[in-house]
């Protein structure tokens, strides 16, 4: 079989990276595209990372998802795009034309769940985020790039929220934890990018009752699919957009690139992959 006949592979790149649910979701994918092809896990350690990486294709691997603790490691490893770099890191790589490029599709993922789940959430005005890592970044950037005059970060350590800003500009204003309650009112847009509520970790304790009626709240747990603060939200009769949708909007592009068709987040598969979740709770 010649190379041009092979079928076309990617795989995911983490340390460890045993439970991820992206093989089920590019699979899906594939199969129902009817795209020969494939998606698989490589734990790599960190000491072999870039080996890895610089012989992606020597591999048989066409491009990669890219997860803890590799993706800000693979920016000075691939030519990064602009998102890659506000960001701090990437999470897809593909070849074009030889080049093995980077970029940061938790951003569209955070952004096209938004659109699904809550349309025109986007008239807001103001936005607060909870948490100051990783993840918060990539929210950071969307929303600022998506129109969003302000947007306030709250973390425990104000120092990490004040490097957002620092990072972003003067749109982002950063927040001690304390101030969460006062700065509710004025937040159409409630996002938390900590932790808190996943299974295992304590709860995200917040009175949601100052939030404005229209406001929508975000969170990128999905472990368990429907976490307190979606609970609360939902008791109040807010919209929600939960994590599961993000993990399977910031797919997309990815899969795009590296086999050539776009692919569409439909109802089934979502559905197969929340099986798989409540399944793995259960056991």
């Amino acid at each position: 079989m010649s190379d041009e006949a092979k079928p076309r592979g990617a795989c995911l790149i983490g340390w460890p990276a045993a439970h991820s649910r992206s093989p089920l979701i590019h699979h899906h994918w594939l199969r129902h595209l009817g795209i020969e092809g494939g998606y698989t896990i490589e734990s790599v350690p960190p000491e072999e990372v870039a080996d890895f990486v610089m012989n992606l294709s020597r591999r048989g691997y066409i491009g990669a998802n890219v997860t803890i603790p590799h993706k800000e490691r693979v920016l000075k490893l691939t030519a990064p795009d602009r998102r890659a770099r506000a960001v701090g890191a990437a999470n897809t790589l593909w070849y074009d034309h030889g080049t093995l490029r980077a970029t940061n599709t938790d951003v569209e993922g955070f952004i096209d769940n938004l659109d699904h789940s809550a349309p025109d959430w986007d008239q807001a005005d103001d936005a607060l985020v909870l948490g100051a890592g990783g993840s918060s970044r990539a929210v950071v950037f969307g929303l600022l790039d998506r129109g969003i005059k302000h947007v306030y970060v709250a973390n425990r350590s104000i120092e990490r929220a004040q490097e957002l800003a620092k990072l972003f500009g003067e749109r982002v204003v950063p927040i001690g934890w304390d101030a969460v309650p006062s700065t509710l009112p004025q937040a159409s847009l409630l996002v938390n990018t900590t932790s808190l509520g996943m299974k295992g970790q304590p709860d995200l304790v917040i009175d949601l009752a100052a939030l404005p009626d229209q406001a929508v709240v975000a969170d990128l747990v999905y472990v368990p699919l429907e976490t307190p603060l979606l609970a609360a939200a939902r008791a109040r009769g807010l919209r929600t957009a939960d994590g599961l949708g993000m993990l399977l909007y910031q797919a997309v592009r990815g899969f795009e690139l590296w086999f050539g068709q776009r692919p569409e987040v439909t109802p089934e598969l979502r559905a197969e992959v929340e099986a798989d979740l409540l399944a793995s709770l259960s056991q």
